[in-house]
């Protein structure tokens, strides 16, 4: 959660405690090209109101979304001097806008995301459509004739069908000087209706140096010898999001072990698993249970890779084991499940695959 935040207000959801959420951060780390596309398309005769920003969990969209309203809110004149004379999207942290924003926010820019329940004290599991409603209220306000107005949907994996079809009705009839920054981990499971709606944009993931360099800015107290920079930022597999929960928590220890149990064949070290399960579910390490979700796909991944690489017919058992973990995962998270259940049904999925 941002510094100084008061979170018994309204939690802000997927923000890692201690660290700036996107709409407080000025710079980004790379991602220049896609900046520059962003620029571009704002100062071009023809603007498309909805895009769809792309990637990987943790690699900078948001941060790019909030620094593209920024901008775009600063300088609602797209083809003034200063938007032509612009080399980037960057807006000096003492200017009003990007005071506002890292102060909460700003009237004229409208992020929506999972909300928090206050009933059973955890975020929701989807994107309901009473959030995606708040469009109504947001867009039917009065505003200048120069005003932008910026719905920022973080993200729209998390949209379920109801939401889905009410930001789909809005993005057919989009309001004047309106732009929807929509966030995706999965752009190609969107609604082929939705996806037709927008323009696409994928972000790549992060390269080691910049993985590095982002976490010497963000983390510059808990930087580690080389060698094990040089592991956390090639297991964060592009994501400084999942660079810092590593770096935060035990993650350089669970991906270490986990990745040993898992190729170690059909038998692992039962009392090995069980410590990696209890390492992974400890109470109040949230780091812990985010760097194995991001490993244990990671590892998925590149065995599947592997096996087709090595000529082994089929990857079906660990595709379905690909499906069944990241369910029990989701399970956990909404009904606050046992944690270390989830580890021990993998490697016990695992062994029979």
């Amino acid at each position: 959660m941002a510094r100084g935040q008061d979170t018994s207000v309204r939690p802000e959801v997927d923000v890692l405690p201690g660290f700036p959420p996107p709409h407080e951060r000025t710079r980004l780390i790379g991602h220049e090209a896609t900046e520059q596309a962003l620029l571009d398309a704002y100062r071009s005769v023809r603007l498309h109101h909805a895009w769809i920003l792309g990637g990987p969990k943790g690699i900078g969209k948001a941060t790019l979304a909030f620094r593209f309203a920024r901008f775009v809110i600063s300088h609602p004149d797209r083809f003034g001097a200063d938007v032509a004379a612009a080399r980037d999207l960057s807006v000096p942290e003492d200017h009003p806008v990007a005071r506002q924003l890292a102060a909460g926010g700003h009237p004229n820019i409208l992020h929506l995301r999972r909300p928090w329940d206050d009933k059973s004290k955890r975020f929701k599991s989807d994107l309901p459509v009473d959030e995606i409603r708040r469009t109504v209220s947001f867009f039917g306000t009065t505003a200048s004739a120069k005003a932008w107005r910026i719905c920022i949907v973080d993200a729209a994996d998390d949209l379920n069908i109801s939401s889905a079809n009410a930001l789909l009705k809005i993005l057919e009839e989009p309001p004047e000087r309106c732009l929807f920054l929509v966030l995706s981990h999965a752009p190609g499971r969107l609604l082929p209706t939705i996806r037709s709606r927008c323009r696409r944009l994928d972000l790549a993931p992060l390269g080691s140096n910049e993985i590095a360099e982002g976490l010497r800015e963000l983390a510059a107290d808990s930087i580690p010898a080389d060698d094990d920079l040089r592991e956390i930022a090639q297991t964060a597999d592009g994501s400084l999001r999942a660079a810092i929960s590593l770096l935060s928590g035990d993650g350089l220890a669970i991906a270490k072990n986990l990745k040993k149990l898992a190729e170690s064949g059909a038998q692992p070290d039962l009392a090995a698993v069980h410590a990696l399960a209890d390492l992974v579910a400890a109470r109040g390490q949230s780091d812990n249970w985010e760097s194995f979700q991001h490993i244990i796909r990671i590892w998925l991944h590149e065995r599947m890779r592997r096996d087709l690489g090595n000529g082994v017919r089929s990857v079906y058992p660990l595709v379905e084991l690909w499906d069944r973990t990241n369910q029990a995962i989701r399970d956990a998270d909404a009904l606050n499940l046992d944690r270390k259940q989830v580890v021990l049904d993998f490697f016990f999925a695992l062994r029979a695959a």
